[in-house]
């Protein structure tokens, strides 16, 4: 089994030997045995707190030659779209007020399936709610320094 113990940029100069495709709540897994999609045993032991995002490089403490790249495993979520901009920020506003993991982008939010929080946003109007089969990279929160998220620069060492 190939032990995985540390985090490299997605732009690591080293061959991917394989991918490992996981969800947003297994990327959140420090410590935890996967099988690479290839079928090669994994375990993963990396800093506690340490959530992996789709394109992370993972390498063992040995030469880097053999990297195993991160894929965000498409999984089920709701899409949340609006018509106008205010809808969609008090949407988001509504759902952060209930500490839920969202996605954000400029046209929408993603978030996983829940029939209270979908029947909360189709009262609050405005809104389009759909299900989907999608790749999901919510984001980190901002109180959780040193964890990655989409502008992570990744310019310092994950040891």
């Amino acid at each position: 089994m190939l032990t995985l113990t540390r985090v490299l940029p997605p732009n690591a100069a080293a061959a991917v030997v394989t991918t490992l495709s996981l969800t947003a709540g297994d990327r959140a897994k420090s410590r935890h045995r996967f099988t690479a999609d290839d079928g090669t045993p994994l375990y993963l032991t990396l800093a506690r707190g340490t959530v992996l995002r789709g394109g992370d490089l993972l390498a063992g403490d040995g030469d880097p030659a053999g990297l195993i790249r991160v894929v965000a495993k498409p999984e089920p979520v709701l899409l949340v779209t609006a018509a106008s901009s205010f809808d969609l920020l008090r949407a988001a506003y509504h759902l952060g007020n209930r500490h839920v993991s969202l996605e954000l982008a400029p046209d929408g939010l993603k978030l996983e399936p829940d029939p209270v929080l979908e029947a909360m946003l189709a009262q609050l109007g405005g809104l389009a709610i759909a299900p989907a089969t999608l790749p999901f990279e919510p984001e980190a929160g901002a109180y959780r320094s040193g964890m990655h998220s989409p502008i992570h620069s990744h310019s310092h060492d994950h040891n």
